[in-house]
């Protein structure tokens, strides 16, 4: 059999899921599957809720949810790549991946997501279709990843030293001169840190529309000049003066506990509860976002083309667009992920989230041109 001929037969294999007549049977085919999930490993509120929905999916479907801790899903992109051009494309080693942004824009180009299959599911009709599902970081979903919760890059700070923190970047610069070594940002290409030099773009470029275009398609010195300039003006008077820069945002909440920064930076509103109830920020801190909004996305889950447990990985992601997983997800006394459904579906402190003024993600391709800059500046 040629390598086009067995790729073709694995297409039809991975379509004919989608075409199942019957739910059920997707079901009782997932039984006995372990489903090997690709997923950030980097805190602990989630690690702890993934093996709460483990042993639900045990005992409800007889599913095992295996979670893959990654630092970055870049990891796990390349991965899927090397099996595509070693021509596995059937058995692959994942079955299910944490996805958003330019990680979905470079599986989808490369065709190594299985779908469409959002639409299959029997949760689905519960999501919030006011969101901005269809597109991830501008770039078309069509189907083959599914919403799983809402993500906007807050800051936050004790009410007790600093009762009034800057509410713009400009602010965040006039204050880092006045009280020195007390602001940092995660070091790009952490997730966070990427995410603060796009928010700080966006804001001193007035919401350039060049930012929602393709990097290569513009000028990209003359657009991120002013980015540059605020960084060298900003590090100097940074935490360790630039020179060094905390590894995380969960860094960045341990440098605010102990005192050292005046801000620490999140991509959820609701995780300073989830620090305040596990006793790693004291009860005096809260969230807020800059007065412009706060970058704003979703993230998703979606199954590789060549995934081993295609049934058990959509009974996972139905399972964790349901409303007992949403809702405990949701929960700020265990994880407090904002939602990604409609809030009659919800219970709980879930129902409760407030969101802040959504500001859209850049282009995807801004995320690796943004990092490979700022390492040439400041990487040494």
């Amino acid at each position: 059999m040629t390598k086009l001929t067995t790729f073709f037969s694995c297409l039809l294999i991975s379509l004919s899921v989608c075409a199942e007549t019957s739910w059920q049977e997707i079901v009782q085919k997932a039984k006995g599957q372990t489903v090997y999930f690709h997923a950030w490993g980097g805190s602990q509120e989630i690690n702890n809720y993934l093996r709460w929905a483990d042993q639900t999916l045990q005992t409800q479907y007889g599913v095992t949810l295996k979670h893959v801790k990654v630092t970055d899903i870049a990891e796990t992109t390349a991965r899927l790549l090397a099996e595509k051009a070693a021509s596995k494309h059937t058995q692959g080693s994942v079955d299910l991946v944490w996805i958003n942004g330019e990680n979905f824009k470079s599986m989808k180009q490369n065709q190594l997501l299985f779908g469409p299959f959002v639409e299959r599911l029997p949760n689905w009709t519960k999501v919030d279709q006011t969101l901005p599902i269809t597109s991830d970081f501008s770039e078309p979903t069509e189907g083959l990843e599914a919403p799983w919760g809402v993500g906007q890059l807050v800051f936050i700070h004790d009410k007790v030293k600093l009762n009034n923190p800057p509410t713009s970047f400009n602010e965040l610069l006039s204050y880092a001169k006045a009280f020195p070594n007390k602001l940092s940002y995660p070091r790009p290409p952490a997730f966070h840190g990427t995410s603060f030099l796009k928010a700080l773009l966006i804001e001193l470029t007035n919401s350039d529309p060049s930012l929602q275009k393709p990097v290569e398609n513009v000028d990209f010195d003359a657009v991120t000049q002013p980015l540059w300039k605020y960084l060298d003006e900003f590090h100097k008077v940074a935490w360790r003066q630039g020179k060094q820069f905390p590894v995380s945002a969960a860094e960045t909440v341990q440098l605010l506990d102990d005192g050292q920064l005046d801000l620490a930076i999140t991509f959820n509103p609701n995780s300073v509860y989830s620090a305040q109830a596990s006793g790693n920020l004291a009860e005096s801190t809260a969230v807020y976002a800059m007065d412009a909004g706060a970058l704003s996305n979703i993230h998703f889950l979606a199954i590789p083309w060549n995934a081993n447990a295609k049934e058990g990985a959509l009974v996972a992601i139905n399972f964790l667009l349901g409303s007992e997983a949403q809702s405990r997800k949701g929960d700020i006394s265990i994880w407090g992920d904002p939602s990604v459904l409609s809030n009659q579906f919800l219970t709980g402190s879930a129902q409760k989230t407030t969101l802040f003024k959504s500001i859209s993600e850049p282009h995807p391709s801004w995320q690796a041109a943004l990092e490979s800059e700022w390492q040439k500046r400041y990487g040494n």
